[in-house]
């Protein structure tokens, strides 16, 4: 959350719930945990089995800081979390917005060809 996004190489490598249970310093079952209770949503294999990214990795290392340093229930983990992916998307559709106004703005613009006909009103 926050950290910035990962590169397309960072987002396609994907790790067994064991290795990321190890990387984000915590056990397995808190991650199937966290997972039946929708904090973080691996993406799943063919067999089901589960499948962490470091973005997922990362973001159950915030969990646990969230939980652990600053005394958040799960509840409110998880509303930060979705409170923080809000905000995530409509940033990114405002600079979407922003590209488009751009490329607007830079695109010549057409003369007008409009024409105004001026008729003087009938003096009764």
């Amino acid at each position: 959350m926050g950290a910035g996004r990962p590169s397309r190489k960072e987002e396609a490598r994907t790790f067994l719930i064991s290795v990321a249970a190890e990387l984000a310093g915590m056990h397995a079952q808190t991650l199937r945990t966290y997972d039946r209770l929708g904090l973080v949503s691996p993406q799943r294999s063919s067999g089901g089995g589960r499948r962490y990214s470091q973005r997922d990795v990362d973001l159950l290392r915030e969990v646990q800081r969230l939980s652990q340093a600053e005394g958040v229930n799960l509840a409110g983990i998880k509303r930060i979390i979705e409170l923080t992916n809000q905000v995530e998307a409509l940033q990114a559709r405002v600079r979407e917005l922003s590209d488009e106004v751009e490329r607007l703005r830079a695109q010549p613009r057409p003369k007008s060809t409009a024409l105004v006909v001026w008729q003087p009103r009938h003096q009764r």
